[in-house]
């Protein structure tokens, strides 16, 4: 794509939005606050049959921000990137961020540059409006050994030099094998965390993810401040039978779990976080929507 089309489409989205989106919303997130927002997987099953309505229900919690975890055919939950990003501004809302996750084929070791379909993603997240572009996986055969990662490492560099063509950051978005698996002399998230460039690669840290491998949310974003531009806040609870990928662990409501959220994002404010997602994944027969707008309960009588 050449930069002349490049520049057009991000100018378009850019105007597009000031002109949608009510004077209220223009400014509806201060410089130095972290926006709220919440990770469309929570509601995975009511986004599959319901995008539009759901999203409404979202709208009338008081979401005003959405992640997405559907981009498939150059279209979010069925939508083309115009026509999604209308939905949410038409009910007030935005989407700054998603995920989508890079893989091996996404990158042309030969030609040393991204195949067509990375490169529409990045397009694709432009015109939709997000300021992220998060990976949430990296694949067994990218980290089998230290040489191995470090090659994909270059790439996330890379990607992130794409994504800022287009005024956006490349992020990583971690499970638990992170925290688990050993690289040289440390974890495997802190040899991603070495080998990638903070200007290029965010890091969203997710922080009920990892609870139960031994290492947890507080040491490693004071051993890396500044990293974690992005938090999925998450609470976790001993699983009642088999949790969340097999682990003793599932998510529950925010405050009602062993994880100290109410302090981690207390530190992080600190430290330059810049977008708080909500993510249930498990609900303890609570309905999807419902734990949404319990969590974002909890979050404002904490002062979000």
């Amino acid at each position: 794509m050449n930069s002349s089309r490049r520049d057009f489409i991000r100018q378009t989205a850019l105007l597009g939005a000031g002109a949608a989106l009510p004077l209220r919303f223009l400014h509806a997130q201060p410089a130095n606050r972290a926006l709220v927002g919440i990770q469309l997987y929570s509601v995975r099953a009511d986004m599959k049959a319901d995008p539009a309505g759901t999203l409404q229900k979202l709208a009338a919690m008081g979401y005003r921000y959405v992640e997405h975890a559907n981009y498939v055919n150059r279209k979010f939950y069925g939508y083309s990137p115009v026509d999604f990003k209308k939905l949410l501004q038409d009910l007030g809302m935005e989407m700054r961020s998603g995920h989508t996750v890079m893989g091996k084929e996404h990158w042309d070791s030969g030609k040393k540059d991204f195949t067509d379909s990375w490169k529409y993603t990045v397009e694709d997240a432009a015109i939709v409006g997000q300021e992220y572009v998060i990976s949430p996986w990296l694949d067994n055969s990218m980290r089998k050994t230290a040489d191995d990662l470090k090659r994909y490492m270059d790439v996330f560099n890379a990607s992130g030099r794409l994504c800022q063509k287009w005024n956006m950051k490349f992020g990583y978005h971690n499970h638990d094998f992170e925290f688990t698996e050993k690289m040289g002399n440390g974890t495997l998230y802190e040899a991603i965390l070495e080998n990638t460039d903070p200007e290029l690669v965010i890091q969203q840290l997710d922080t009920g993810n990892m609870h139960g491998t031994g290492t947890e949310a507080f040491g490693v974003i004071k051993k890396y401040p500044g990293r974690f531009l992005s938090l999925h806040i998450k609470d976790e609870i001993a699983a009642a039978g088999k949790g969340e990928m097999g682990h003793a662990f599932e998510s529950t409501l925010l405050g009602k779990g062993v994880v100290p959220v109410k302090d981690i994002l207390a530190f992080c404010a600190t430290t330059g976080t810049r977008h708080i997602i909500v993510e249930q994944e498990s609900y303890q027969q609570v309905q999807p929507l419902e734990t949404c707008r319990l969590n974002l309960q909890t979050l404002q009588s904490w002062g979000y």
